[in-house]
C-alpha cells in the first residue's frame, strides 16, 4: 500500500485546476490570477519591502526567499505596466 504524503501525490493525471494547489505550503494570494505571490499567513506574514521598489509590507518571507519583486514591479517588468 502507497501512502500519499504531499498533495501533488494526491492529484489524479491531469489535474489542471491549481486555485488551491500549495507551494512552500502556502496558497497562491490571488489564485487564478497574475500574482505569483504567496498568501500571507501567521507564518508567512506579508512583512517584506519589495526589492526593487522599497514598498514596505508587500512581500511575505517565502516571496523574498524566492526572489520575487511586488506585483507592481513584476508587471512593469513584463511589459503590463500600471
Amino acid at each position: 500500500m502507497v501512502v500519499a504524503t504531499a498533495k501533488e501525490d494526491r492529484m489524479p493525471y491531469g489535474y489542471d485546476d491549481f486555485d488551491d494547489y500549495d507551494i512552500d505550503g502556502v496558497g497562491f494570494a490571488d489564485p487564478g490570477g497574475r500574482s505569483a505571490l504567496r498568501a500571507a499567513t501567521r507564518d508567512n506574514p506579508r512583512d517584506r519591502p519589495c526589492p526593487t521598489c522599497g514598498r514596505k509590507n508587500v512581500l511575505t518571507r517565502i516571496d523574498v526567499a524566492r526572489g520575487y519583486q511586488c506585483d507592481r514591479c513584476a508587471d512593469a517588468a513584463e511589459g503590463g505596466g500600471y
